[in-house]
């Protein structure tokens, strides 16, 4: 298939003269379906992948897959990933993920490919904004909002010219009917509308029956009726023969492997494992792979990795209508509860292994299907990574169909895992879904744990207001329940929030209530985790004493239950403790095994939280050289996670220790920066802060009284609703600057 012109087409998009190397950002390949976009946008990729020596980009955007489309958050989560972005370090939001995916591609040279496309709208979040980039989209339909917008260049893929039609078809049967005529290949062409995808299929049926006379094989096709209604295009006689070519293909395939390709249209997404359709045709592994491998020869499923196939959405709507003519309704529903089955099942041995600490969900037997082998965790993380988007699917499809304990369990059992991670996108989708089919089903054990995830997911994306509701109401059924530990759970995540706000009162007495219900050994783990977070809120109130002895508390517990995290906070905790009482060699050594156990671990979350006490030590052993750079590092970590009230903690530390190298002009710049995102996140004691010092900057750079004590009162007003001693104190340093 050369589609030379249309290569040629493509070729004149990145035309151009040094100065600017390319003439448009985004170029359009639009035609009716199984017309090769994709193979046209992968073949050119590869032709000119030397011009974009920072690699290339894809994406699947699904526009007209039967099942949901891919959204532009979980695109920007693959992308980000693909450029180097820990999975911890991805923001929640979308516009933060846009902004961050562009600053990466800021002066790189990288071809994206975004197949599939339905809509501008889907496109439009996932346009670099810079002119190194070359954005390439694949859509049924001709996007002109792309064309007039973003002056996107579009190149128009009809059907395939009658001599590259029959060179196709000759190229695949030339080996096994070398005596075929010319007249024979082109009457088969026009059968198949010399549509790329109907044409392989063809080829491959008339390659696998070389004993069956060309003839005969065109006489069969001519007579296929239509069997899909599915199916829209604007030429009804490409609809029709892409109709004829699939039921053609579909009708020779052995029994066993045709039920295998109608059951596939009831698996919950486009891409699957061979262990999945194993499960869902209630089949052997090895039978499985085999039925697969007949039904890629004849390019009705496409393999796209070791043990992994996809279908493509034309071939997956037929599929689907083929199980709903030749499968009852029973045997389509029991199909599909073994593919749900065997996500959530395995999803519970990836929790086991990511997060053993999590509570078990229980979930009944294990069904009668073999269920994939994971070793450790590293074989865990690579199931869950392969699988994310079908678990978002999954949890969808279980809804739909009515499954609603499916529809929560999986989402609940997913937990462990989404805590680690932050896929924020993944985790409230399914969280919601999860919740409603709980309460559809009157199931108050899957309603308490979906509000307890969604709590979590909404404080770790940094959602306070939302996420106190479904603390609160998590909390309200634990105890309705009479489930103690779920409740001690629930107030150490109500308290998380209270310490995060800066409302100690609240939050001490929150995890008290938490540790008073964790007296059981079983329940170590949470108690020293308590105890960890009851220790800082006595470290922020300065009771030393009382920190000190609940840190070390929670060390030998957390020791002993190996939990490098909790170990790894109680460390940095036990700095802070010891610099603020003038201990700083013992800060140093805390500090240095807290950041040692984070980058053993590859946790940046954690080490860049940490790293802002590492700066701290420093200054106060008068290292100020050292103290900037763990502070940069701090800030940038935090701009990409999204966190901007501890990437204000970061520029607050840089913007101190630039204060006391003499060089307040620096400072004031990176405090600035700081009040302007606490401002973004309304935490009016951490705006105080940061007036504070900017304040004490502007007095050293000589700028005008009146400006600075505008700052220093506005701060003091920020303090008015808290009575703690460091509010105390610092509301006292105020009074003097104003």
């Amino acid at each position: 298939m050369n589609r030379t012109e249309e290569l040629r087409r493509l070729d004149r998009a990145l035309a151009g003269n040094s100065a600017e190397p390319l003439v448009v950002a985004v170029c359009v390949i639009a035609g009716t379906a199984g017309v090769g976009k994709t193979s046209l946008a992968l073949h050119w990729a590869h032709q000119v992948s030397g011009q974009f020596p920072d690699g290339q980009l894809y994406a699947n955007l699904r526009g007209y897959d039967p099942g949901p489309r891919a959204t532009a958050e979980q695109v920007l989560d693959r992308f980000l990933r693909a450029l180097g972005v820990p999975a911890g370090e991805i923001p929640p939001e979308l516009d933060d993920r846009a902004a961050l995916y562009r600053s990466l591609l800021a002066g790189r040279q990288v071809l994206i490919i975004l197949d599939n496309a339905a809509t501008a709208g889907q496109v439009r979040p996932l346009l670099p904004g810079t002119a190194g980039c070359l954005v390439v989209v694949t859509s049924r339909n001709h996007l002109s909002g792309l064309v007039f917008r973003e002056g996107a260049h579009r190149v128009t893929l009809g059907v395939l010219a009658e001599d590259e039609a029959v060179a196709l078809l000759r190229g695949i049967t030339a080996e096994y009917r070398p005596a075929v005529s010319e007249a024979e290949l082109t009457e088969l062409a026009g059968l198949c509308a010399r549509l790329p995808l109907a044409l392989r299929i063809a080829a491959e049926r008339a390659a696998r029956r070389p004993r069956m006379a060309m003839h005969e094989l065109i006489e069969d096709l001519r007579d296929e009726s239509g069997l899909w209604d599915a199916l829209s295009t604007d030429d009804e006689d490409e609809a029709d023969a892409v109709r004829s070519v699939f039921a053609w293909s579909y009708r020779a395939l052995p029994e066993d492997a045709a039920a295998l390709f109608r059951l596939l249209g009831v698996h919950p997404a486009p891409e699957f494992s061979v262990s999945s359709a194993a499960a869902l045709a209630a089949m052997t592994f090895s039978q499985a792979r085999q039925r697969l491998e007949v039904l890629a020869d004849a390019h009705l499923v496409e393999q796209i990795a070791h043990d992994r196939y996809q279908v493509h959405d034309l071939l997956r709507s037929y599929a689907t209508e083929q199980a709903r003519q030749e499968e009852t309704a029973e045997a389509r529903a029991e199909a599909l509860r073994r593919a749900l089955d065997w996500y959530l099942f395995t999803a519970d041995r990836v929790r086991a292994l990511l997060s053993p600490h999590e509570p078990q969900m229980p979930l009944g037997q294990v069904p009668d299907i073999d269920l994939p082998v994971l070793a450790n965790a590293d074989d865990a993380l690579r199931w869950y990574e392969a699988e994310r988007s079908n678990l978002v699917a999954a949890t969808s499809a279980a809804a739909e169909a009515g499954l609603h304990r499916i529809a929560w369990q999986l989402p609940a059992t997913l937990r462990g895992v989404y805590m680690n991670f932050n896929p924020f996108g993944d985790w409230l989708s399914t969280g919601h879904v999860g919740l409603a089919s709980a309460r559809a089903a009157g199931e108050k054990a899957g309603e308490v744990e979906l509000l307890d995830s969604l709590a979590m997911a909404y404080t770790q994306s940094q959602r306070p207001d939302e996420a106190e509701e479904y603390h609160v109401a998590t909390l309200s059924l634990r105890r309705e329940l009479g489930d103690s530990l779920g409740e001690a759970i629930a107030l150490n995540g109500l308290g998380l929030l209270h310490l995060r706000r800066w409302k100690l009162a609240d939050a001490r007495l929150t995890f008290s209530d938490a540790l008073a219900l964790l007296t059981q050994p079983k329940n170590a783990y949470w108690r020293a985790l308590v105890l960890g977070n009851l220790a800082e809120v006595c470290l922020e109130l300065t009771e030393y004493g009382a920190a000190s002895d609940l840190l070390g508390a929670a060390l030998e517990i957390l020791r002993r239950e190996r939990d490098y995290a909790g170990e790894g906070n109680a460390h940095y905790l036990t700095s802070r403790l010891e610099r603020e009482q003038g201990r700083t060699d013992r800060a140093a050594e805390n500090i240095d095994r807290a950041l040692g156990l984070a980058r053993d671990h590859g946790n940046e979350a954690a080490e860049a939280h940490w790293l802002l006490e590492y700066c701290r030590v420093q200054r106060a052993s008068g290292k100020l050289g050292d103290a900037l750079v763990p502070c940069q590092r701090a800030a940038t970590i935090q701009q990409r996670l999204g966190d901007r009230g501890r990437e204000a903690q970061a520029l607050d530390e840089a913007g101190k220790t630039y204060q006391e190298l003499g060089q307040p002009e620096e400072a004031v710049n990176f405090h600035r920066r700081a009040v302007s995102l606490n401002r973004q996140t309304g935490h009016r004691w951490r705006i105080a802060v940061s007036l504070f010092h900017l304040t004490n900057a502007l007095i050293g750079a000589g700028a005008d009284s009146r400006t600075c004590e505008q700052h220093a009162r506005e701060a003091f007003g920020s303090l008015a609703e808290f009575g703690d001693p460091r509010s105390v104190a610092l509301r006292n340093r105020l009074q003097r600057l104003m």
